[in-house]
Formats: C-alpha cells, sequence, structure tokens
C-alpha cells in the first residue's frame, strides 16, 4: 500500500506546484492587464501615445508629450521580472547614451510602486538606471493592452508608436532605435 501512496502523493505535489505557478502567472497577467486596462490588443503602428503619463522619483508627473522631437523608447518592466532583469542592463546603457539623439524611459510596473523600485536600484547600483512608474490606474492606457513584460515601445519624434513588442531579445532595443533615428 505504501509503495502506490508515495506516486500518489508525489503526482499530487507536482498538481498543486503546478497549480501554484498557474496562479502567479495569472496574476502576474492581471497586474499587467490592471495596470494597462483591458483593451483586447496593443495600440497599433501610428497611435499618438504622448498622453501617456509616469512620475520620476522625485514624485514630478511627466508625459510623452514633454519629448516630442526626440525619440523614445519605453521599457515596461518589473523587479521580479526575470527577462526584465535581463534586459535592464542594456537599457541603462541605452540610456545612459540618449543625450539629444533619443530618451530611454523603463516605467516600472511593480505594485509596491517605489517601495519595490528604490531598494532594487539600490542593490544594482552597476545598472545606473533611472527609472519611473506609471501615474496612476490607467496613465499607460494608449499604449493598449501589454500582455507581458517587459514590452518595448518605440515612439517617433511626433509621439506616435513606431514598434511594440514584449520579450527580451539581445541588440533588438538598440537595433529598433537605430531604425526610428535613422528613418529606415
Amino acid at each position: 500500500m505504501s509503495d502506490t501512496y508515495v506516486p500518489e502523493s508525489r503526482w499530487r505535489m507536482a498538481a498543486a506546484a503546478l497549480l501554484v505557478g498557474g496562479g502567479l502567472l495569472l496574476g502576474g497577467v492581471a497586474l499587467v492587464r490592471g495596470v494597462f486596462g483591458g483593451g483586447s490588443e496593443g495600440a497599433s503602428t501610428g497611435t499618438d501615445v504622448s498622453r501617456v503619463a509616469f512620475r520620476d522619483a522625485e514624485g514630478n508627473r511627466r508625459t510623452l508629450a514633454e519629448f516630442r522631437g526626440k525619440v523614445v523608447l519605453v521599457d515596461v518592466w518589473a523587479t521580479w521580472c526575470g527577462p526584465c532583469r535581463q534586459s535592464l542592463p542594456e537599457v541603462a546603457q541605452l540610456q545612459k547614451a540618449g543625450g539629444d539623439r533619443y530618451v530611454v524611459l523603463p516605467i516600472s510596473v511593480d505594485r509596491g510602486g517605489w517601495g519595490d523600485v528604490k531598494p532594487f536600484l539600490t542593490q544594482n547600483p552597476q545598472l545606473g538606471l533611472t527609472a519611473y512608474l506609471p501615474d496612476g490606474g490607467g496613465a499607460l492606457e494608449p499604449f493598449g493592452e501589454i500582455r507581458g513584460i517587459p514590452t518595448t515601445l518605440v515612439i517617433d519624434r511626433q509621439g506616435r508608436l513606431l514598434k511594440r513588442w514584449s520579450g527580451y531579445g539581445e541588440g533588438l532595443a538598440k537595433r529598433a532605435l537605430e531604425e526610428a533615428l535613422t528613418g529606415r
């Protein structure tokens, strides 16, 4: 009897682990949907997203409209997201190199806000990242529904969406910025 009981308990433990993992995944999706609204898909190319609002670490409200005339790369991320952590060194490097040519805005969707982001940045000083948070619920809604993170969006000089993708691919953000800057 104990021989058949052990495999059954292992099966139950595996099933429970899958349920918990699935619940965490759905919770992450619900978080992303809660921040971005429940639209059925992302904004299409050419959509004016200049009213997207976010806050800096000092609490100042900013919008994408402030950056008209520059190409903007927005990286939507969270401290708990593995692929986001993988992409952040590249995002930080691009942010430092931007200058007058372009702007990089890493916007965190952590539920704990600055309470999550500031300790993360303190623990990772090598990044030298300047992060932002959405300015309240629905602030990033012009982007449309974002189903996963990281999600990267490239905005043209007039505040219109040029390109968007989810996930991390090494060098993808840099290539997309170069294309946007050269008009290819």
